[in-house]
């Protein structure tokens, strides 16, 4: 009787260690995956905030142009 407990134990010892580690190998997966995700996405922003600038340059230089423009509107009304 004994040794069918202990078999039981050892198989039961075995599958828990098998389930635990693969639970463990998926929890490691998705953690990667979201690293990965995480650095395309701080890349990204990067991007964004650098084509930003540019366009606050821009935008700036079509200001003071439009500026000019109006005050010679004005000068010749």
């Amino acid at each position: 009787m004994t040794g069918a407990v202990i078999t039981i134990a050892i198989i039961l010892i075995l599958v828990g260690g098998s389930t635990a580690g693969v639970i463990s190998y998926f929890r490691l997966q998705r953690h990667r995956a979201d690293a990965v995700a995480m650095a395309h996405y701080r890349k990204l922003a990067e991007q964004s905030t650098a084509q930003l600038d540019v366009l606050q340059d821009r935008l700036s230089l079509i200001d003071g142009r439009l500026k000019e423009i109006e005050s010679l509107l004005r000068s010749v009304g």
